[in-house]
């Protein structure tokens, strides 16, 4: 779905302007998305098939949930309302915990240039996988895995792409640090 999306600088910074998210990603200009890592507290790591229709990386397992910031909302208010479109849980501001932002820059063979500032934060998952209703235009699948997947990404077998291992080794620390 296109939306509209604030512009920011490559620092990250507002520009005051906007545009639709095909434009920004036709373009290459900055922009922020959120992503939502979340864990149970006996150490697994919800992952979300991505649907097939989409438009980079489809079919591949992914963070548990993510996506763009729409123009001038807010970043928490992005994240609630991700969680509850894609996956269908409700989470209060108060559960999600901000673990960093990263700079994101890939260009794709589709044309896409993403250039993002992500937002990435982690939850602890307190209800069934089976309780979760998949927004079907996003999602294809979820599944938890063994939390060690995020730090396995080496391993050929493994689910996750091996390119954005440092990413995933981050998000692994963080929540194994509040699960001591």
């Amino acid at each position: 779905m296109d939306e509209l999306i604030d512009i920011l600088t490559p620092e990250g910074k507002q520009t005051g302007k906007t545009a639709l998210k095909s434009e920004a990603h036709k373009n290459g200009w900055f922009h922020a998305t959120v992503h939502i890592w979340l864990f149970t507290s006996n150490k697994k790591i919800l992952l979300q098939k991505r649907a097939l229709t989409k438009k980079v990386f489809p079919g591949l397992w992914d963070i548990s949930v993510a996506g763009h910031i729409s123009a001038g909302e807010s970043i928490l208010s992005s994240a609630k309302r991700e969680v509850f479109e894609e996956i269908g849980l409700e989470l209060q501001e108060k559960e999600l915990v901000k673990i960093g932002t990263r700079i994101h820059q890939v260009s794709h063979a589709n044309g896409i240039q993403d250039n993002e500032h992500h937002h990435v934060f982690i939850a602890e998952l307190k209800v069934p996988v089976e309780s979760l209703t998949m927004q079907i235009e996003e999602v294809a699948g979820l599944q938890l895995f063994d939390l060690a997947v995020l730090k396995n990404t080496k391993n050929l077998e493994n689910v996750l792409l091996p390119r954005f291992h440092e990413y995933y080794v981050s998000v692994y620390e963080k929540i194994t640090s509040l699960l001591k």
